[in-house]
């Protein structure tokens, strides 16, 4: 599952509440932040604060997981699914695919959550064909050889760096991009997948020296 629990994360107070109104209200995530920040465990804490699966819902996701060949011993997917593709798989695998159409990473995301860590680096194509299920919970797969519509209702966790060397506007370590580079870099997230993010929040360094003392004080 790669589950966090939620109350086990120290700081981030910001981000976690985050969190928890992207989970109540069905929300898209963007976590903007240095390296360091502790985005991914709070991607996973997210499977943990949605509720279980309906038993309609459990069946949707066992099909799913049926078709791509990757259900498991138990014959079901019991639990909210998490997925998370690294920036340089390809097309097929995050989207769907194949001379016989297969779920991708956005339909075996489906009922519960797609984190997609460094999201600029993932291919153009790749990012625009995430319009469709994020509008509409759903992506079509058209083939010379067949047509599927596979379902894809998840919460999208983004997560990027403000700029290709990760410390623009970091207190403690200088940038070393220029404005061009960090424009440039930003713009690999066009308007449209941005305009379909609802929450769009920044994550600053986490203060071990902060987080010691409040242990201590706990």
């Amino acid at each position: 599952q790669g589950e966090n629990d939620i109350s086990a994360i120290k700081g981030q107070e910001y981000a976690k509440r985050a969190l928890c109104i992207a989970g109540a209200g069905g929300h898209h995530v963007l976590f903007v932040g240095v390296p360091g920040g502790g985005i991914t465990m709070l991607a996973q804490a997210l499977v943990g604060i949605l509720p279980p699966l309906s038993a309609d819902e459990v069946i949707e996701v066992t099909q799913i997981y049926s078709a791509a060949g990757l259900l498991p011993n138990a014959s079901y997917i019991a639990h909210r699914p998490f997925r998370s593709p690294h920036h340089s798989a390809s097309g097929p695998a995050v989207v769907g695919g194949g001379p016989y159409p297969r779920p991708g990473e956005i339909s075996l995301a489906h009922r519960g959550v797609l984190f997609l860590d460094e999201l600029p680096e993932f291919h153009r194509d790749i990012l625009e064909s995430l319009r469709q299920p994020l509008e509409a919970g759903m992506m079509a797969i058209a083939r010379s050889k067949s047509n599927c519509v596979f379902p894809a209702r998840f919460s999208l966790v983004a997560a990027m760096n403000p700029c290709p060397c990760g410390y623009y506007g970091d207190d403690r370590k200088e940038c070393v991009c220029g404005a061009h580079e960090v424009i440039r870099y930003q713009k690999k997230v066009s308007g449209p997948i941005l305009d379909r993010i609802d929450m769009q929040i920044t994550v600053p360094r986490v203060d071990l020296h902060e987080l010691k003392e409040r242990g201590n004080a706990g």
